[in-house]
């Protein structure tokens, strides 16, 4: 058994091997627009780890797909519209939005999920007003810091499906839930909600957002690694979005690089490693599948749960 317990260990070669014949169907051009900030994804490393993965995750969604179909046989009924739900969790900075969206166009190119839709949890933060009331803005990505009963509900209604559920949408410039603003989900064969605390549990609610997922992922890599590609990208977003002067954190704007670092590195410590090792690193263990990142951001094993 290795260090993470009941998984199946791959290093990268490995993994890559169960590719299969199963081709590419992504562009350099289509990467470079899914890429998020100091991503250093390539083509390869797509090839290598996320191809297997679609491959993996299409014989999930058709063993799922089958096995509706014969109960719904048995039954004398038509098969439910259900979709497939896959949840993506790790660390702020650790690059699951750019996962998220890699495989979303992926899926979406097999014949049997065309339709993927991709949903994140920051729609479902309360707005700032409510933080603030309730003395939370410090604890902002805390699991106490999201609508949890509402995550669930639209996580029910998708489940059941229903028809054109309304996800909130979020903006990161005003770093708040925007007012009568949602994102139309319709009926997906396959939807993926990403999001850093999507695989927590609570001894205070009956029913957990990872209850409705079918398959989930964890993006790990140490947290020294981490808090460096914070840095790096806190860096990045100060000499870009912060200089919109609706941008929430516009005041860090014209900091220098010095300053900037130093209140990056108060928030890193103060909030996100806090939640990281209380609320985000506990819930690995509950992912069906752990991909494990190196120095390079590159994925470099993968953990797959023993069946």
């Amino acid at each position: 058994m290795n260090a993470y317990g009941n998984y199946k260990e791959f290093d990268r070669a490995r993994w890559a091997g169960l590719r299969s014949r199963t081709p590419l169907m992504l562009s350099e051009e289509e990467l470079e627009q899914i890429k998020g900030l100091n991503d250093k994804i390539s083509l390869r490393e797509v090839e290598e780890i996320y191809i297997p993965l679609t491959r993996l995750i299409n014989l999930k969604v058709r063993a799922a797909q089958y096995l509706r179909e014969v109960t719904s046989a048995f039954l004398g009924c038509e098969p439910p519209n259900k979709p497939f739900i896959i949840g993506i969790a790790g660390s702020v900075a650790v690059g699951k939005s750019t996962v998220a969206r890699l495989l979303r166009t992926l899926l979406s190119r097999w014949e049997h999920h065309p339709k993927v839709d991709l949903v994140t949890t920051d729609g479902f933060l309360y707005p700032t007003r409510v933080l603030e009331e309730k003395g939370l803005m410090s604890r902002k990505g805390f699991p106490e810091s999201y609508d949890t009963k509402k995550l669930i509900d639209f996580l029910g209604k998708v489940r059941e499906g229903e028809r054109n559920v309304e996800a909130p949408l979020y903006s990161h410039v005003t770093y708040d839930v925007l007012p009568d603003r949602f994102e139309v989900i319709d009926s997906p064969d396959i939807l993926i909600v990403e999001g850093i605390n999507v695989l927590q549990v609570s001894k205070r609610q009956p029913v957990f957002v990872s209850d409705y997922f079918d398959f989930s992922l964890y993006i790990d890599a140490d947290t020294e690694d981490i808090r460096r590609w914070y840095l790096d990208r806190f860096l990045v977003l100060q000499r870009t979005a912060f200089r919109e002067p609706l941008s929430y954190f516009h005041r860090y704007a014209e900091l220098s690089e010095t300053e900037a670092i130093g209140h990056a590195s108060n928030i890193w410590e103060s909030i996100n490693l806090l939640n990281l090792n209380e609320n985000i690193l506990p819930t690995r263990q509950r992912a069906d599948l752990i991909l494990r990142k190196g120095r390079d951001h590159q994925i470099h094993q993968v953990y797959l749960r023993e069946i």
